[in-house]
């Protein structure tokens, strides 16, 4: 009520009401936190999750099977070949480009020798599936690791005089090559010694790829007789190797070096 003086005055008991809500307001009652147990689930989806969108997305390690690649990439049957990773964003904006090392999936007349690597039990074979939808276990496909030589459009041959390859006329500077055996003009092409092939024109969107250990390599050279005439369709390239991952002695970048700068 009003008193003479013409103030308003207020009860007690309503300061106290008011006061209260305003507490109450200001207490935070605390979350409670879940057991590990219980958050180590969701944790485990999310990861799976996180290399599954890796895997599809942005790359994975693959194993060096033979010797192919030697001295660039280390393998052979037996022995603890080099882990590489493989990256798959570098071609989302554009093709593979001389020099560079790739993983492909080899085309009809490069997988007659090829076995599955899967179980022929229908259980184990899933689980198989499974762990390579998140990169644990290797696709189930003919995947080859070679060195892109030449492009659509480019017309590659061997020899020169020097026995070097030649793109679109020009010897390839190769310092990356590795030749076990000297060079025999008139020789054509074997895994005896071999060096020559026809001039071959690399079809638009497929690759003239050929392995770094040039005498022990069955590449584009070695199936220049099939439908593609020993090229690579673009699309089946999964990737660019980018990184040794394994084992520590080898660890260290996988480098493209242009064979067509001279």
């Amino acid at each position: 009520m009003a008193d003479e003086s013409g103030s308003v005055s207020v009860s007690e008991s309503g300061d106290e009401e008011s006061g209260k809500r305003r507490g109450s307001r200001r207490v935070k009652t605390k979350k409670k936190q879940r057991p590990f147990w219980q958050e180590l689930p969701i944790l485990i989806v999310i990861a799976a999750v996180i290399a599954a969108l890796m895997v599809t997305f942005i790359g994975r390690p693959y194993v060096i099977p033979s010797e192919s690649m030697e001295t660039t990439l280390h393998g052979c049957a037996g022995c603890t070949g080099d882990r590489i990773y493989v990256e798959k964003l570098s071609y989302y904006w554009g093709d593979p480009e001389p020099g560079d090392v790739v993983v492909f999936v080899g085309p009809p007349s490069w997988n007659t020798a090829y076995q599955s690597i899967r179980s022929d039990n229908a259980t184990k074979r899933g689980v198989q599936n499974f762990f390579s939808f998140f990169g644990l276990v290797p696709p189930d496909e003919n995947d080859l690791v070679k060195r892109v030589i030449a492009v659509g459009g480019q017309t590659v041959e061997c020899c020169d005089t020097e026995g070097r390859i030649k793109v679109d006329g020009k010897a390839l500077d190769e310092s990356y090559a590795r030749y076990t055996l000297p060079y025999v003009a008139g020789q054509p092409f074997s895994p005896r010694g071999g060096r020559e092939f026809k001039a071959v024109k690399v079809p638009e969107g497929h690759l003239w790829v050929m392995g770094d250990n040039r005498n022990n390599s069955a590449d584009s050279r070695a199936h220049i007789s099939d439908e593609l005439q020993g090229t690579v369709p673009v699309d089946n390239v999964r990737g660019k190797a980018v990184f040794k991952i394994w084992p520590p002695s080898r660890i260290g970048p996988v480098r493209s070096e242009q064979p067509q700068a001279n």
